[in-house]
């Protein structure tokens, strides 16, 4: 292993595995809205039509849908309760699961968000099955101008070894779909990934020819693989071991095929359109989440809420939060998150950090931004830090820890909701109380 590879791998280590260490079982409520309002509310709809094994996100087969109904109203309800709050965001993303199962409950949901807040912009994420005129008249009818589709891969051999072949359709299917999208919303993404277990060379290039002299969508997002805990057993299973030594070549690759026609807005997604942000988490400094399985970040505290759908629905109902799992950052790791996440957009302001840490950014991160200079992941100048090409891939790498810490964490809130139930009932109001006061008092 490299020396870049083995600091990199101690920076990771102690930047995120503090970060996912959750107080879990304690029962939080949204602040209200201060000087600093998000401008990003995220949406999670759990529901799909078939598990792929390598997704490691919060979702369930929709088997009724009568229950997914039910699920809708909750998740409307906890819309509400943001707006009750004093929160306006302006920016939504919808993820799932699959948030077009059911398009009629999709646009129903939309339409009260845009009655509550001041709604610019709306990105839904999608399967290539759904990329038919019935599901787009409901995303148009809600205002949604921005769809992105899972791909994954064009290659049939891949797709059904993925699991996705029968339940999404064929490569040639799927080019198809989205060749009618094209020119629907104001921007089509597509997301692929990289460094499956059995993906090779050639197919990566195929992949690559396909989106850029047959489809040309206006945003593709390359995500590399990333698995779980419990998805790398399954995908073991069902599709194999992928090689990490292809990992950074099919990069190389990715970047020499596609920067010819796109801009880099994160380090894995690529935009014909400037401004087009692919991550919500990197879009805005704080975030609201709504749904079962939903991430918020506000004033330097991290929430969840509870990945039981059925205790989702139960404690929006009766406790009007369904929020249970809470951390709660130092100041030292709001600056560690704020680099890690602002840098995978490419590009940090350093002159807006040092004005949110009163003049301390620099002085709190000393010693990673002398690591990241010296091993030749970052550039600088007075107003501007930005990740090198060689730093590019290394935030991909980066990125993908954390975002597979936070699958570790999905995990582990799966297995804790038998106990959530018993635990807030045992909670008296005056502890909640204390709580939302604790975590109100955090700068």
């Amino acid at each position: 292993m490299r020396l870049r590879e083995k600091l990199l791998g101690t920076f990771l280590h102690n930047t995120f595995t503090r970060l996912m260490h959750f107080d879990l079982g304690n029962l939080a409520f949204l602040p209200d809205a201060s000087s600093a309002r998000p401008d990003v509310l995220y949406i999670h709809i759990p529901f799909c039509e078939s598990l792929c094994p390598f997704c490691s996100f919060h979702r369930v087969l929709l088997k009724n849908t009568d229950d997914a109904r039910e699920y809708f109203e909750s998740l409307r309800q906890e819309i509400r309760l943001v707006a009750e709050k004093g929160h306006l965001p302006s920016i939504v993303y919808v993820g799932g699961g699959t948030p077009t199962v059911m398009p009629d409950e999709l646009e129903k949901t939309l339409e009260l968000v845009q009655s509550l807040f001041p709604v610019r912009q709306i990105s839904v994420e999608t399967n290539p099955n759904h990329l038919n005129d019935d599901v787009f008249t409901h995303l148009k009818a809600a205002g949604v101008n921005r769809l992105s589709t899972g791909i994954q891969s064009f290659d049939d051999d891949l797709l059904k070894r993925m699991g996705r072949y029968d339940a999404y359709g064929s490569g040639r299917e799927n080019i198809e779909r989205l060749l009618h999208a094209q020119g629907q919303f104001d921007t089509v993404n597509a997301d692929m990934i990289f460094n499956l277990p059995g993906q090779t060379e050639g197919s990566l290039h195929e992949d690559l020819r396909i989106l850029l002299d047959e489809v040309g969508v206006d945003q593709v997002s390359y995500y590399p693989l990333m698995t779980s805990s419990h998805t790398a057993h399954e995908m073991k299973r069902s599709m194999g071991i992928p090689e990490p030594v292809n990992e950074e070549a099919y990069y190389d690759l990715i970047r020499s095929r596609l920067d010819s026609e796109y801009g880099l807005s994160s380090v894995w997604c690529f935009s014909r359109k400037q401004g087009m942000v692919d991550e919500y988490i990197i879009s805005d400094s704080s975030y609201i989440g709504a749904g079962s399985g939903s991430f918020s970040y506000l004033d330097g505290v991290m929430y969840s809420n509870t990945f039981s759908i059925k205790r989702y629905q139960q404690f929006i109902r009766e406790k009007g939060s369904a929020l249970t799992a809470v951390r709660s950052l130092s100041r030292d790791e709001q600056a560690h998150y704020d680099l890690v996440m602002t840098l995978f957009g490419g590009s940090l302001d350093k002159l807006e950090m040092e004005h949110k840490y009163d003049g301390r950014f620099a002085k709190l991160l000393w010693r990673e931004l002398d690591l990241l200079y010296a091993l030749g992941l970052i550039t600088h100048d007075a107003e501007t830090i930005k990740l090198t090409r060689r730093g590019q891939y290394d935030w991909v790498v980066l990125m993908r820890e954390f975002f597979i810490g936070v699958d570790n964490f999905r995990d582990e809130m799966r297995r804790h909701v038998g106990a959530e139930l018993s635990t807030l009932n045992n909670k008296s109001a005056a502890s909640l109380v204390d709580l939302q006061q604790s975590q109100a008092s955090i700068s």
